[in-house]
């Protein structure tokens, strides 16, 4: 028996995500496998989920009103297609998310966006913790450099890399784009 196809779920690719004062990144391709995964999921006529980051602090690049907090070119939300907003990692927190996906009956979510190590995962391991059946596109999410607890800088590959380990096996499953293509041609 096959398992039903996941809703998209894109988290936070907003213009501010594109500017320098970001910070060191990793995974270029990143959005142009989200586009693929997106062009491929709309063609479909499957469900697609964004999700928007709105900052509660002042001069953030994700200020309400900001253009960083407007979504990037390449991602904007079709009409058919839902936007949640969000004022923590957690896509989960004060949303109205959980519920949405259970009154449609999706029950596997596909996450893909930024930051792995943050929003990214902490939105993973709420629908994992929730039961979801949870997906992570490995080379479809990016990470940026810091420093880790200790001090020691850690490159945005080393970050990505242990939010990836984090999740794999726990609350998700990580795979790649081209893995995440193959569960629209299951039956």
């Amino acid at each position: 028996m096959t398992q039903p196809r996941p809703a998209l779920l894109i988290i936070d690719m907003q213009q501010g995500m594109a500017l320098p004062q970001a910070g060191i990144r990793n995974n270029p391709q990143a959005e142009a496998n989200i586009t693929q995964l997106l062009a491929t999921w709309r063609a479909a006529g499957q469900t697609v989920i964004h999700v928007r980051h709105m900052s509660r602090t002042p001069g953030s690049l994700f200020w309400p009103g900001q253009r960083g907090a407007e979504f990037q070119p390449a991602f904007l939300p079709l009409d058919s297609e839902t936007v949640f907003e969000k004022n923590v990692p957690d896509a989960f927190t004060h949303s109205a998310l959980e519920r949405w996906l259970h009154m449609r009956g999706i029950r596997r979510l596909l996450i893909t966006g930024v930051s792995t190590n943050n929003s990214v995962e902490a939105t993973a391991r709420s629908a994992g913790n929730l039961g979801f059946d949870t997906l992570v596109v490995s080379d479809a999410c990016f990470a940026f450099a810091r420093a880790d607890y200790h001090g020691t800088p850690r490159s945005a590959d080393e970050v990505h890399a242990m939010a990836l380990a984090n999740l794999d096996g726990e609350y998700a499953r990580v795979l790649t784009t081209g893995q995440a293509l193959t569960l629209l041609a299951e039956d």
